[in-house]
């Protein structure tokens, strides 16, 4: 069964606290929080202080994105407001590694994401270090676009990329994910499931929720 993480990026900032209250009492395993810089990505989201807020409103896991560069800058900044692991891009790391023993040394679970132009096998010498990639199946920055359909082999290839190396990593896919198309994605080997939109455009989220669990 799938891990659901619905991402607040797609949730009403004008009503978050009921947002957040309905996904605490709904069957999503974690709360999806992606952190923009407007530099590595083309849009700004929120920091370290709604990441706060939001680790008050539930004790579910809290798995944040770190769309940014330097993420060694904020690592322990987004440990203190509440992180549960923290993700960083392989595109903006130049250390990878390092930031990774960083992660990990600051008590969190440590991912590496993946743009979608990003080959699967730039992975091979950090994967058995990590417990989570991150597969981007949009170009990341904003809420709303279509899953790239190339997804599915980059899933199915970092499956036994994963095999290979005897990794304990999840498979989380993010971006463009559906009703129509999760059982797919799960079907190639992902774990777990980032949605955002269709969630929060759901005339009933908690049911769509409840959907992409039972799949």
């Amino acid at each position: 069964m799938a891990i659901i993480a619905p991402s607040l990026l797609s949730a009403n900032f004008l009503k978050l606290a009921e947002d957040c209250k309905m996904l605490d009492e709904s069957q999503a395993d974690w709360f999806h929080l992606d952190i923009m810089d407007g530099t590595f990505v083309p849009n700004i989201s929120f920091g370290p202080m709604m990441v706060e807020f939001i680790r008050e409103t539930t004790s579910k896991f809290c798995d944040v994105h770190l769309m940014i560069t330097a993420p060694e800058k904020y690592a322990e900044v987004f440990k203190n407001a509440g992180a549960n692991s923290l993700t960083v891009h392989i595109e903006a790391c130049t250390h990878l590694h390092r930031n990774i023993q960083q992660i990990k040394n600051l008590g969190m679970k440590a991912g590496v994401a993946i743009n979608p132009h990003t080959p699967v096998d730039s992975l091979k010498d950090i994967i058995a270090d990590i417990d989570l990639v991150c597969v981007m199946s949009v170009n990341p920055g904003f809420g709303g676009q279509s899953f790239i359909e190339h997804t599915y082999k980059k899933i199915k290839q970092l499956s036994q990329l994963i095999k290979e190396n005897n990794s304990s990593a999840k498979i989380e896919v993010d971006g463009g994910v559906t009703l129509k198309n999760a059982k797919a994605i799960i079907d190639a080997g992902a774990d777990v499931l980032v949605a955002g939109n269709t969630v929060f455009s759901s005339a009933d989220p908690i049911a769509t929720i409840a959907e992409l669990k039972a799949i």
